[in-house]
C-alpha cells in the first residue's frame, strides 16, 4: 500500500460516524421529499377528477385570479363549467384559453353567464339562465367579493349598499335561487369563499367586514336547514388572495400593528393554494376551513375568548398608524 492510500484509509477511519451518516441521508431525504410532492400532486389531481367529473359547477367571478385558477382545475377535471362574470368578452377569452389548453375528448366547453351582483334586479333572469344551461346544478362556488378600505364616517350610504349587494345580497340571492333544484334532487354543494373578516374585523373596513360577517352567518344557518336534503354547505375563510409581487411588497410595508393580520405578502394565499383547498373541501365535504398562518388563527380565538385584549390591540394599531401618518406629514 502506498503512502497516499495509507493516508486516505486513515482519514476514512478517523471520520466522524455522525457526519458520514448525515452525508448518506441527504440524498435519501431529497428523494423522499420529491416523491412526497409528486404523490401529493397526483392525489390532488385524482381528487379533482373524482369530485367534479361530469358535475355541473358554477363559478361566480370566474375572471378573478382565484376564479380563473378554479376554472382551469375543474375544466381539466371534466366538470361541466358555468363561468360567471361581468364582462362577456373576457369570459369568452377565458373559455377559449381553457378549451385550447385541454383535450376536447375528455372536457366540456364552458357555458358563460353574465352576472353582476350590483344589479340585483337582474338576478331572477341570471338564476333562470344558470339553471337552463344543464337543467340542474351540482356545485355552486360563490367567489365574488368587493373590497373597500376607509374610515366609517367617510363611506356613503350608497357605497354601503353597493358592498352589501356584492358581498351579501348577491351571493345569498343566487344561493336561494338554485336551492329548490338541489332540494328536489336531494344533492348539491354550496361553497362560499369568504374572508377571514367573516370571523374577525380590523379597523377601516367596517362595511366590508359587516358584509362578510353577514354572509358567513347566512351560510352557517343554512347549513343546518338543508342537511336533511343531502346538501352540503362549506365556507372557506382566507386572509388574502395574493395577486402580484409588486402589490405584495407595497402591502408588506405597512407599519400598523393590526396590519399583521391582513398583509398580503407574508399572510396571503396564492390562487393555486386556494383552488387546491377548494378541491379538497368539495371532496371531503368539510363544513368550515380557515386558510391562514398561525397569527390570524390565534386572533380568531383571542377575539372569542379574550375580546378585551383583541380590542386593545386593534386600537393600538389605529393609534400607531395615525402617529406614523402624522410624522410623515411633518
Amino acid at each position: 500500500m502506498t503512502s497516499a492510500e495509507t493516508c486516505r484509509a486513515h482519514i476514512l477511519h478517523e471520520m466522524d460516524p455522525t457526519w458520514t451518516t448525515t452525508v448518506l441521508l441527504v440524498p435519501c431525504v431529497v428523494v423522499l421529499t420529491a416523491g412526497f410532492f409528486y404523490l401529493y400532486s397526483f392525489i390532488v389531481g385524482l381528487l379533482t377528477k373524482t369530485s367534479v367529473r361530469n358535475k355541473v359547477v358554477v363559478i361566480t367571478d370566474a375572471l378573478s385570479g382565484l376564479g380563473k385558477e378554479c376554472a382551469g382545475v375543474f375544466h381539466k377535471g371534466g366538470a361541466r363549467l358555468i363561468l360567471c362574470g361581468k364582462t362577456w368578452e373576457k369570459l369568452e377569452e377565458l373559455a377559449d384559453d381553457l378549451v385550447n389548453a385541454s383535450d376536447p375528448t375528455v372536457t366540456f366547453h364552458p357555458k358563460l353567464v353574465l352576472v353582476d351582483f350590483s344589479d340585483m334586479d337582474s338576478m331572477p333572469d341570471v338564476i333562470a339562465e344558470i339553471l337552463d344551461c344543464y337543467g340542474c346544478l351540482d356545485v355552486l362556488i360563490l367567489n365574488s367579493s368587493m373590497k373597500v378600505k376607509a374610515p366609517a364616517q367617510s363611506l356613503s350610504l350608497e357605497m354601503d349598499k353597493l358592498l352589501m349587494d356584492n358581498n351579501y345580497f348577491g351571493p345569498v340571492t343566487l344561493a336561494k335561487g338554485v336551492l329548490p333544484s338541489m332540494i328536489s334532487r336531494r344533492t348539491g354543494h354550496l361553497l362560499l369563499v369568504n374572508s377571514i373578516q367573516g370571523k374577525i374585523a380590523v379597523p377601516f373596513r367596517t362595511t366590508y367586514a359587516a358584509s362578510k360577517h353577514a354572509v358567513q352567518a347566512f351560510f352557517d344557518c343554512l347549513r343546518a336547514e338543508v342537511e336533511e336534503y343531502g346538501i352540503s354547505i362549506s365556507t372557506i375563510n382566507h386572509t388574502f388572495i395574493s395577486r402580484s409581487a409588486s402589490e405584495n411588497t407595497g402591502a408588506a410595508s405597512s407599519k400598523s400593528l393590526w396590519s399583521l393580520l391582513y398583509t398580503r405578502k407574508p399572510l396571503g394565499v396564492s390562487p393555486d393554494e386556494a383552488a387546491t383547498e377548494i378541491v379538497k373541501t368539495l371532496s371531503n365535504k368539510r363544513k368550515e376551513v380557515v386558510i391562514a398562518p398561525s397569527l390570524p388563527k390565534v386572533a380568531v380565538y383571542i377575539r372569542s375568548f379574550f375580546p378585551e385584549i383583541f380590542f386593545a390591540v386593534m386600537a393600538a394599531g389605529v393609534n400607531n398608524a395615525a402617529a406614523a401618518e402624522h410624522s410623515e406629514k411633518m
